[in-house]
Order: structure tokens, then C-alpha cells, then sequence
């Protein structure tokens, strides 16, 4: 089991164009299916809320990027380093999300999540996000497309 690390020991940043590369080294090593760096670029350019996560070095371990409109949140991506996952960053970096959506008066903060990520799943579930529905062939998938959670955390 991993340790815990202490959250005064990261630091969240909102993503920049040079932050891409260090961000598609994750992406790449985490998901058999990874965004582009080209979707990265075009959230950043539609002004997407999109956070990096960096240890006291500057070291890049995880990040974020949901949009917010019309009062909903949808997180579209949130990814911890494989290296550095089952030590709370990504508990800490959901609820940076949550906040923001809080603060800009959103009241649910939607996503999907593949049925087969079991940790994700427990991590949503943990942090009350609630089941609203399954997206048929979602996602890709070895074989062919799995299916995706919708999961929903309404906002009091």
C-alpha cells in the first residue's frame, strides 16, 4: 500500500501550453486510449478549467479539465500519474474541481467514468457522486467499446 502524501506538499496550477508535454507523458502511460495533445490544446483554447497537479519540485503528477456552463460542471478528464495513484491526489484534486464548480455556482458536477475503472469508481462513490445513467460503446476498448458510467454529484 502506498503512503498518503500531505496535501501542503502539492500544488495546483491552472494548465499551460508548456505543461502539454509533461501532461501526454501521463496521459500516455495511463490510459490504453489517450486524448491527443490536440483535444488538450483546444480545451485550453476554449478556456476549459484545467489544472495541473506538481509535487515541491514542479514535477507534474497529475491533472484535471472540466467545463462549466448553465450551472452544471461535467469533469472531462481526470488523470494521477500510475506511479503516484492510492495516495489521495486524486481525492485532492477532485475536490479543487468541486470547488471551483461550488464558486461559479454550479449546482452538479457530472461525469463519466469507464465501468471497468473500478478504483475511479470508488473514488466518485467515496466522494458521493451518485449513479444517473450508462452511455452505451463510450469508449474505446480493446475488442471493441465499453460502456460508461454517469455519475453525479449535486451540489447543496
Amino acid at each position: 500500500m502506498s503512503a498518503v502524501v500531505q496535501e501542503d506538499a502539492w500544488r495546483l496550477t491552472p494548465m499551460q501550453a508548456s505543461h502539454l508535454q509533461a501532461v501526454m507523458t501521463i496521459e500516455l502511460r495511463a490510459y490504453p486510449f489517450p486524448w491527443t495533445e490536440g483535444i488538450f490544446k483546444d480545451c485550453l483554447r476554449s478556456g476549459y478549467s484545467a489544472w495541473v497537479m506538481t509535487d515541491a519540485g514542479g514535477r507534474i503528477h497529475g491533472y484535471a479539465v472540466m467545463t462549466m456552463a448553465v450551472g452544471e460542471a461535467h469533469v472531462l478528464n481526470l488523470c494521477i500519474d500510475p506511479a503516484m495513484q492510492r495516495r489521495g491526489l486524486g481525492r485532492m484534486l477532485l475536490s479543487h474541481l468541486m470547488t471551483l464548480a461550488r464558486a461559479a455556482h454550479c449546482t452538479a458536477v457530472l461525469l463519466e467514468v469507464r465501468k471497468s475503472n473500478k478504483a475511479a469508481l470508488n473514488l466518485y462513490r467515496s466522494m458521493r457522486f451518485e449513479p444517473v445513467g450508462i452511455r452505451k460503446a463510450y469508449y474505446p476498448a480493446h475488442g471493441g467499446r465499453e460502456d460508461a458510467c454517469v455519475l453525479c454529484h449535486n451540489i447543496v
